[in-house]
């Protein structure tokens, strides 16, 4: 245990997860949980949902779902430490202490914070300010030395890096380091309508994203109406955006390059291609689906899941937390 690379990674319950989701990081978490250099702690950052309104019932069942997939998608609780980020109430109180070692200048350069302020003014929530510090909160507390990031959350793990060397820097050797774990096999996946946008599931368009829970039907759907181009050739081009980014949800779900799959198609048509990536993902999603369907009809098994895990993640946590509270001067409990 002591060995091991401590890796800490967690997705937002405030949408429902996109193909992307998946194939960018959760099929990535499955296979790090057979390499024994590792011990992951993967949350659901359910308090990070709500820097923006949540309808209080759907926050509960996605957050749940969330976990489900987790589950459903192969990350196994005996190997892992899965839990829900609210239980765990060191997060919140370090985020705290770390607020007060953060500064206003390094918050407000946040891409994020500057994005979403330009749209709401003065009328900004103020969570959405301060947010990267609860995500420094949640990957200090666990001595985490990797997080899987993408492009868009590089930003935010250097500024974790900055508040814990700054903290290092005041109190003596508090927090690890984290580094970014970038894994080169990871495919980013883009929008089905505007193959130059990451697939997200706050697009407005339904038809940009499939979702880890979408019916066979809607999968084959979204496919058929996905953007191509007028070449006619399956090609691995950034000429051909759109003919790229199906090759690589292809790929990424067979395990095999993007030159196997143009020389496979390479006397076919845009419309059997498309048929294809469509049963391929229908196939890969379908034994998911009915392994979440059959968590959420039984909570009882989720609950001892998340339970166990807020336990052992807690455990983790308050030895970080106890040593941060020592060192600010609060009077230990």
């Amino acid at each position: 245990m002591e060995n091991k690379k401590v890796i800490f990674s967690g997705i937002k319950p405030s949408g429902d997860l996109t193909l992307g989701n998946y194939l960018g990081a959760i099929k990535n978490w499955v296979k790090l949980q057979d390499d024994n250099q590792y011990d992951c702690f993967y949350c659901v950052v359910d308090m990070h949902a709500i820097t923006v309104k949540q309808t209080p019932k759907d926050l509960r069942r996605r957050t749940l779902e969330v976990l489900a997939i987790y589950i459903a998608a192969g990350i196994e609780p005996e190997k892992n430490t899965l839990f829900i980020q609210s239980h765990v109430p060191a997060h919140s109180e370090l985020s705290w202490v770390l607020t007060c070692n953060s500064y206003m200048g390094e918050l407000g350069r946040m891409t994020q914070y500057k994005d979403k302020s330009a749209k709401g003014g003065e009328s900004i929530g103020a969570g959405l300010f301060t947010y990267p510090v609860l995500m420094a909160s949640d990957i200090l507390l666990y001595q985490t030395e990797l997080v899987p990031v993408g492009k868009d959350q590089i930003q935010h793990l250097e500024l974790a890096r900055d508040i814990a060397m700054r903290f290092n820097n005041a109190y003596s050797d508090t927090f690890k380091i984290p580094e970014g774990y970038v894994n080169k096999q990871a495919s980013k996946i883009m929008d089905l309508q505007n193959p130059e946008k990451k697939m997200s599931k706050s697009d407005e368009n339904p038809n940009g994203y499939i979702l880890i829970m979408d019916p066979p039907e809607v999968i084959r759907k979204k496919i058929s109406r996905a953007v191509t181009d007028t070449v006619g050739k399956v090609n691995y081009t950034d000429d051909q955006p759109g003919i790229k980014n199906l090759i690589n949800i292809m790929g990424t779900i067979r395990g095999v390059k993007p030159e196997e799959i143009v020389e496979e198609y390479a006397d076919k048509g845009y419309a059997d291609f498309k048929k294809d990536v469509a049963e391929v993902i229908i196939s890969e999603l379908q034994p998911i689906q009915e392994r979440v369907n059959e968590l959420m009809s039984n909570k009882k098994e989720l609950e001892e899941i998340y339970k166990s895990g807020a336990q052992k993640a807690s455990y983790v946590a308050n030895k970080t937390l106890r040593k941060v509270m020592k060192k600010v001067g609060f009077i230990p409990r």
